[in-house]
């Protein structure tokens, strides 16, 4: 017996596989539509992973609204998405959700999150949508497989034992991410077995464990503002500016998180270290001048540091230095001031690799951008397939532009599912 319907030949408009961030903008852009929808997740709650992103204040989105400039921090997956950003972009995002009473703080580099700042506040909203839009919610649904019937152009999805069917099929069941919240990867699996190419997974934002033994004494400490040299086969590669923090195992922050793909494709052919400058405003002349002034005085040495520095970062650097911070500022040798000088902006961390999956924020890999339409987000394979979110094989760096890729492929997927339907969504 079919759990989902009335009689054997119920057939859905719409089914959508996932109630993450993607599925559950497409599941309520259909319906508004007036479509009969269905929204399938495994877990007992909808937006399970939502829920904890950002630290648990979701950063909804980045405030670049130029479609071009949003799309360049893609890199060069960034051109395929320019019709599906043009359609509902980072404006039309943050209108849908002032709309339905959330409204907006900045941060640094552009960072929007709810004024409230909670996700629980984004996951709240959509649940409500879905609600006013009339989808037909189910948790604890384990789907078990997808199959097309191109004869008839419907979609058989086995999910507990049972069957649905559906004339679109979204699936939107996330990578392999912080797997804890389902994000277990097996929508690749239908998607394989509906004829998709599927790119291997890596972890592409992850924080990153460290050799370096003292820096686990900074867990919890962030620097706001650093700049950090990837050194790799014996000459530096690349370097990168913004937010850091130390853990109990190494390294993590918005910089380093951006930083972790690059580092990992190294790291599986040879040793990396970073180099990290606490002083990324100043070169290493303007710096000296700095500190003839700063060191000109008859405080404590770690006094005087702690003035311009975390006092827990001055107190790891000298120990590691072998620089006694007692000593007063006046008394320190030349030595110890230009070693103390070069320390500060080459400080050595030696990577020992890339977290698991379990710690990772976003995970690459995905369907082959190839075989998907994005003026639709409909597969160029399946007619009535719609991929969407983290399914889709597309690096993003962190700050926002992961939930925007979902929101914005999510819309228009739900917005396409039903026009072939005899369907349009209003508004």
């Amino acid at each position: 017996m079919n759990p989902f319907a009335t009689n054997e030949e119920t057939i859905w408009d719409v089914a959508v596989l996932g109630g993450g961030a993607s599925g559950m903008m497409a599941a309520a852009t259909s319906a508004k539509s007036g479509a009969r929808v269905i929204l399938l997740e495994k877990n007992p709650v909808l937006g399970k992973k939502l829920s904890i992103t950002g630290g648990g204040r979701c950063n909804v989105t980045n405030n670049k609204p130029d479609v071009r400039t949003m799309l360049s921090q893609y890199k060069q997956e960034g051109k395929f998405l320019f019709s599906t950003f043009a359609q509902h972009g980072v404006s039309e995002s943050k209108d849908w959700f002032l709309e339905r009473g959330v409204p907006f703080i900045e941060e640094n580099e552009g960072r929007l999150f709810p004024e409230t700042e909670s996700a629980l506040t984004i996951v709240d909203t959509l649940q409500k949508e879905l609600v006013a839009q009339g989808v037909e919610i189910k948790t604890r649904q384990l789907v078990e497989g997808v199959n097309y019937d191109a004869e008839q152009a419907i979609f058989h999805i086995m999910v507990n034992g049972g069957e649905i069917k559906a004339r679109a099929c979204v699936i939107a069941t996330g990578g392999f991410a912080r797997p804890e919240t389902g994000s277990t990867g097996e929508g690749f699996n239908w998607l394989a077995s509906l004829g998709h190419r599927i790119s291997a997974n890596s972890n592409a934002l992850v924080p990153l464990s460290l050799k370096t033994g003292w820096t686990k004494k900074l867990s919890g400490l962030t620097l706001s503002d650093v700049k950090i040299g990837i050194y790799a086969y014996e000459k530096k590669q690349s370097s990168h500016r913004g937010r850091m923090l130390f853990t109990h195992e190494g390294v993590s922050g918005p910089l380093i998180l951006n930083m972790s793909r690059e580092v990992g494709d190294f790291l599986d052919h040879t040793d990396v270290t970073l180099l990290l400058d606490v002083f990324p405003s100043h070169d290493a002349g303007e710096l000296k001048e700095y500190f003839k002034s700063l060191l000109a005085s008859n405080k404590k040495l770690y006094n005087a540091l702690a003035e311009e520095l975390p006092l827990q970062l001055v107190k790891g650097v000298l120990n590691e230095l072998n620089i006694d911070g007692e000593t007063p500022c006046h008394s320190v040798s030349s030595d110890a001031r230009k070693k103390l000088l070069t320390y500060l902006k080459h400080v050595p961390l030696t990577v020992k690799g890339r977290l698991s999956a379990d710690k990772a924020v976003v995970s690459a890999g995905g369907v082959a951008l190839e075989e998907i339409d994005f003026k639709t987000m409909e597969s160029k394979l399946v007619p009535g397939l719609f991929i969407v979110g983290d399914m889709l094989n597309i690096n993003r760096p962190s700050g926002g532009y992961s939930l925007q890729l979902c929101w914005s492929t999510g819309y228009v997927a739900g917005f396409n599912s039903v026009l072939t339907q005899g369907y349009s969504v209003k508004g």
